[in-house]
């Protein structure tokens, strides 16, 4: 048994099958799976039951666990019961309607059909398989067209609202760390000249024309599973972060994370570029599949997602190094000034590169 995953917690999840009385699964093996940067995640492999997936909730980034598996399991039943046609794996329980098990350490678990067939990519190997991932996160999304947003929680308050990045921003600007903040300078400047962004922002949380939409919020190819069989999409997964948002955040993250000629640790700045290949197969995919759904406003700013969302995470990187690390893991002295340079020649790469192939800007 990992001595990371308390007895009471395999016990718990192995124990019960509804509709059945109570009985034991057998010998269990506990293997550590996946490298996410939150949640500690473990497949289970059962003798007598059927596999799955456990994690233990990291209450440092989601301070309610209750509201994160409220969440999961209200998209979860409206998924099937409203025929959806969406795949999302099973929630198990460990009593009739109970999900979410805190154990006698206060430690919060869950646990999930393990998808056998499934397995996940860290890098996109191919524009098709970034087409592919971004066709699985706009099906998500146009999923839930028809429920109200207001039936989930806001998991990570304030995630992608790009006022309040801007206003730490500011309020890190004001720290006394006088030698990073000479350092920063030709970021910050950069940065600051740049807030007709977060002006854009403004206007789209202003105005009914840009309306909230379930929004997975962290899209990323290593968030789909796709099948050994096949290779094709099965699922999205690590559905934490669904919640209430605007239209920019899954695609902007899809051209962040996928578009991207290096990731964001990389220093190579000057080769840093949007592959434009990439960036057409992730915008054609997703587009093609929320535009009977978008507003004449979405549409009209679709190809502004993926400069929302890496100006943010610019602007996050900064303020973080300005306020001493304090967020974000570092493996030296100037990583997240590095991380905020690689976002910062990045967003420029696709300012330009939008200019130039779609005559865009925002």
């Amino acid at each position: 048994m990992n001595p990371n995953v308390p007895q009471e917690v395999i016990d718990a999840f192995n124990s019960y099958t509804p509709g059945l009385p109570y009985h034991e699964a057998g010998t269990t093996t506990v293997a550590v799976i996946g490298d996410g940067l939150i949640n500690n995640t473990y497949k289970v492999t059962c003798e007598l039951k059927t596999n799955f997936l456990l994690q233990k909730i990291n209450t440092q980034v989601f301070k309610n666990p209750a509201q994160v598996q409220h969440n999961c399991t209200y998209l979860s039943t409206y998924a099937e019961m409203e025929f959806t046609g969406i795949r999302i794996p099973y929630i198990r329980e460990f009593a009739k309607e109970q999900s979410l098990y805190k154990d006698k350490n206060g430690d919060f678990w869950r646990a999930f059909e393990f998808v056998e067939d499934g397995y996940s990519i860290s890098i996109a190997q191919n524009p098709q398989q970034a087409k592919a991932t971004a066709i699985c996160f706009a099906k998500f999304s146009a999923a839930f067209d028809d429920m109200n947003v207001d039936q989930l929680f806001e998991t990570i308050p304030n995630f992608h609202n790009l006022n309040y990045r801007y206003q730490q921003f500011e309020d890190a600007l004001q720290s006394n760390v006088a030698e990073r903040k000479a350092k920063a300078h030709v970021i910050t400047e950069d940065l600051i000249s740049r807030n007709k962004y977060k002006k854009m922002y403004d206007e789209i949380a202003n105005y009914a024309d840009f309306p909230q939409r379930v929004v997975h919020h962290d899209a990323k190819i290593s968030n789909v599973l796709f099948s050994k069989k096949t290779g094709k999409v099965i699922c999205p997964v690590d559905l934490d972060t669904t919640m209430p948002g605007y239209f920019f955040s899954d695609p902007g993250d899809l051209i962040r994370s996928m578009a991207c000629s290096a990731d964001e640790n990389s220093i190579d700045f000057k080769n840093l570029h949007i592959r434009k290949e990439y960036y057409q197969a992730i915008t054609d995919g997703y587009y093609a599949v929320m535009e009977k759904s978008f507003t004449t406003a979405e549409k009209k700013h679709f190809h502004c997602s993926g400069l929302l969302i890496i100006y943010m995470q610019a602007l996050r990187f900064i303020t973080d190094y300005l306020n001493g690390d304090i967020y974000y893991k570092t493996k030296y002295a100037e990583h997240n000034f590095d991380r905020a340079m690689n976002q910062l020649c990045l967003l420029k790469s696709l300012e330009n590169f939008l200019e130039k192939e779609y005559r865009f800007s925002c």
